[in-house]
């Protein structure tokens, strides 16, 4: 799996013009799935956000999680996060997950983080056509890849 998770003052995703997902404070997760992503992909991963200490302490250094702030996690899928521009102009998405691979595994992540974080995430729509709209923190901007474990 492969993650863009940026900190946030509010985020929103909207699918044929409705408002399907919104947080304030916390953290927008864009997720790709390839063939390889399993179960403990999804452990791993979920500890690492909700952990991940990206948030201002009252000093201004970064020391909180989104867990410690009492933020909230928007995911959206993203299957481009695995494009490929080795060759040519058009990207290549054959690293890319079918969606009956990575359907599954997105509700899983969902499901994980709930668990872990102790509260609702709020989502996207795996496979429609979104317009997500996000109000950048900072910017804070991590790129995490499970297979690679950074």
């Amino acid at each position: 799996m492969r993650l863009v998770v940026q900190r946030v003052k509010e985020a929103s995703v909207i699918v044929k013009g409705k408002i399907v997902g919104s947080i304030g404070d916390g953290l927008i997760v864009f997720l790709g799935i390839e063939d390889l992503d399993t179960h403990e992909d999804i452990i791993w991963l979920s500890n690492k956000i909700v952990k991940m200490r990206i948030f201002d302490d009252e000093q201004g250094l970064m020391n909180l999680s989104v867990q410690d702030i009492n933020g909230e996690i928007l995911v959206i899928s993203q299957f481009t996060l695995h494009a490929s521009t080795k060759k040519g102009n058009r990207p290549s998405f054959i690293k890319a997950a079918k969606p009956e691979i990575a359907k599954p595994l997105y509700n899983g992540f969902i499901s994980q983080l709930q668990s872990d974080l102790g509260k609702q995430i709020q989502s996207g729509r795996f496979g429609a056509m979104m317009k997500v709209k996000l109000t950048n923190d900072g910017p804070v901007t991590i790129i995490i890849d499970s297979q690679h474990k950074e």
